[in-house]
Formats: structure tokens, C-alpha cells, sequence
């Protein structure tokens, strides 16, 4: 199993920018699918984007193209860069991956194996 742990969460005001980390250790694998979802107190865990191991990028419809994943191989590590943030984007971020080559839906939940402990984004107005 892989252990992911996330980084660069904070408390920015509305329209500022965030760049979110995720680093990936534990095993060797050569390719590997990584993914971000949110969640706030009360509600379910939603899909933010996704970037497959073979460059595949998804994003919910909801960003309005505000937000980007990227990733470093070298150093099996995700990003999400965020831009324009709003208020309603507060929440705690989760980073999300998979050895598996091959999901349905790659904006699900249930795609993923791996899971970090999560970083907390608060966006004020």
C-alpha cells in the first residue's frame, strides 16, 4: 500500500491561490493514478480532479477550469494548483491514488486504494 501525505493547505482570502502537495511513498510502482477530493463537516467526500498514469486529467464541472492537477513523477508527487479561490471552497482536502491501470470512472470514490489523512483549505471572504 502506498502512504500519500498532503500538503500546502491554509487560510487564504477569497480569490487568492493555493498550490496543494501530495507526496507518495511506500513502494515502487511504475504507474500510478492519482486523484483529489473534498469534503466538508457533514457532507460527503466529492471529486475534484484527477490525473491518470497516462496523463489523463478529469476535473468536476463545478471548478469552472479554476483549478489544476499536475504531477512530478521523479518525485511521486501530485498537485493541485488553485486559482480564483472562493468561500465555498473551503474544506478538507483529500489526495487519493491507485496502482490499478484501468477504472470505469475515474471520478469516483471507489477508484482509489490509497488515501492521505487530508489538508484543511479555508477560503474567507
Amino acid at each position: 500500500q502506498m502512504q500519500l501525505v498532503e500538503s500546502g493547505g491554509g487560510s487564504v482570502q477569497a480569490g487568492d491561490s493555493l498550490r496543494l502537495s501530495c507526496a507518495a511513498s511506500g513502494r515502487t510502482v511504475n504507474r500510478y493514478s492519482m486523484a483529489w477530493f473534498r469534503q466538508v463537516p457533514g457532507k460527503a467526500r466529492t471529486f475534484v480532479a484527477a490525473m491518470t498514469w497516462s496523463g489523463e486529467r478529469y476535473y468536476s464541472e463545478s471548478l469552472e477550469g479554476r483549478f489544476m492537477i499536475s504531477r512530478d513523477t521523479s518525485k511521486n508527487t501530485a498537485y493541485l494548483e488553485m486559482n480564483r479561490l472562493k468561500p465555498e471552497d473551503t474544506a478538507l482536502y483529500f489526495c487519493a491514488g491507485t496502482p490499478s491501470w484501468y477504472r470505469v470512472d475515474w471520478t469516483q470514490r471507489i477508484a482509489y486504494d490509497d488515501w492521505g489523512q487530508g489538508t484543511q483549505v479555508t477560503v474567507s471572504s
